[in-house]
């Protein structure tokens, strides 16, 4: 597959997943009206509104961890196929993510008591996070790729008691104590 293929398919997959979250009756901006590069508050109604915000980084870090399994799964295949695997994942995750049982769940387990779901422009933005992702594995030493890794999960814990690992945990087994030290008790 040639990289021009691999980008209409990746464009087509994005104009695809743009329509479902609009079927979804996703908005495609905040319902506040604004668009904003960053929000910094993990808890703010803008949150996952944005283009940006602390969740972004555990986009860049599937990126990083699909690039790896899809190394370790398909070496032998092309990096635009493997992309583009990525690219599915990721992009079903967020359609799933925005559906009423996961925006419930996230409710019920995690400290996101007010999550509504995500706007179509986040969650284009999320997937452009784990392409940025799956990029800088491609081109960092494996060295490099982990230390990135490492250093968005810590800075997200550090500036919102929340990151990838911790919102997988508390998906998978919410703990009441986690729980309680995320929100600061």
């Amino acid at each position: 597959m040639t990289t021009r293929a691999a980008a209409f398919a990746a464009l087509l997959m994005l104009a695809a997943a743009a329509a479902i979250l609009h079927a979804m009756g996703r908005p495609p901006i905040c319902t506040c009206g604004a668009v904003e590069l960053w929000v910094s508050a993990a808890d703010s109604p803008t949150t996952s509104q944005m283009i940006a915000d602390w969740y972004s980084p555990s986009h860049i870090v599937h990126g990083l961890l699909f690039y790896a399994l899809l190394w370790l799964l398909a070496r032998r295949r092309p990096v635009t196929e493997r992309f583009l695997a990525a690219l599915v994942i990721e992009t079903a995750w967020e359609l799933v993510e925005n559906t009423p049982w996961a925006i419930e769940r996230y409710r019920e387990a995690t400290i996101a008591i007010g999550y509504n779901g995500d706007s179509v422009l986040n969650t284009m933005s999320d997937i452009a996070m784990m392409a940025l992702g799956f990029l800088l594995a491609r081109k960092l030493p494996l060295w490099g790729a982990i230390a990135v890794g490492i250093a968005l999960e810590l800075a997200a814990l550090a500036a919102i008691r929340d990151n990838l690992t911790l919102n997988v945990w508390m998906l998978v087994a919410p703990n009441e104590t986690i729980r309680s030290w995320q929100a600061g008790a």
